[in-house]
């Protein structure tokens, strides 16, 4: 049995898909960030950072893991799934990890902080993140013209970074004319795990919309936590 902390983010979702994937037992705690449980005693002695998601392996003695990028690695390796054993191949999928982890995750994440977050609208750091992040989607589309996935069968690494891409018009980026990154986020978007494990703590929709009421609160909720 695995326990996730989590919440409903992208960052949050690349553990659930993957405990969907793996058909893996796990029991979700929800994790408020409005009321800053992520910083709390208790939850740091699981993640020190104060970030979501974390998980504890109860199989494994209890055995906690932050960051979810190591938990996406933690549990493939802990299954022999989701990750090829042989070096090459092994590698192929860290590399495209690391790109989300890296590149598609932070810009995505400052696109969003300056785009629907800040209060002032400062218009050379929406450019320079969402220029940046449209650049990243050129490059996974780039390789999604000559490979079905990142890493040759799916992997880790398209959960990592389909969590974060299917939220792109949440950043103000549209991918309509990249037609190899469509294919692949609409391919993931079916699979019945990735469908699950975006509900997961809650199904929240607002990130895959552009504007409307729901949009609006769901960002002036974020803008407190941010300033805060």
């Amino acid at each position: 049995m695995i326990d996730l902390y989590t919440a409903t983010t992208p960052n949050g979702w690349k553990a659930s898909i993957a405990l969907e994937e793996l058909e893996l037992p796990y029991e979700v705690h929800p994790i408020n960030l409005a009321r800053n449980e992520q910083k709390e005693e208790w939850y740091l002695k699981i993640c020190p950072n104060g970030r979501i998601p974390a998980i504890v392996d109860r199989d494994a003695d209890n055995f906690a893991v932050f960051e979810s990028g190591a938990i996406l690695t933690y549990l493939a390796e802990k299954t022999g799934r989701l990750m090829p054993a042989d070096a090459k191949g092994r590698s192929l999928v860290i590399q495209w990890l690391m790109f989300q982890m890296g590149g598609i995750g932070p810009m995505m994440g400052q696109a969003n902080v300056f785009f629907r977050y800040f209060p002032e609208k400062i218009q050379a750091a929406i450019d320079r993140y969402q220029n940046e992040t449209r650049r990243l989607f050129t490059v996974l589309d780039g390789r999604l013209k000559e490979h079905e996935f990142l890493a040759g069968d799916y992997s880790i690494a398209d959960i990592a970074n389909w969590s974060w891409v299917r939220t792109h018009k949440w950043s103000g980026v549209e991918i309509d004319d990249l037609p190899h990154l469509t294919r692949w986020v609409e391919a993931i978007g079916a699979r019945p795990a990735a469908r699950k494990g975006i509900t997961i703590p809650v199904d929240l929709k607002v990130l895959q919309e552009n504007d409307g009421q729901d949009a609006k609160k769901f960002a002036e909720e974020a803008r407190k936590m941010v300033q805060r």
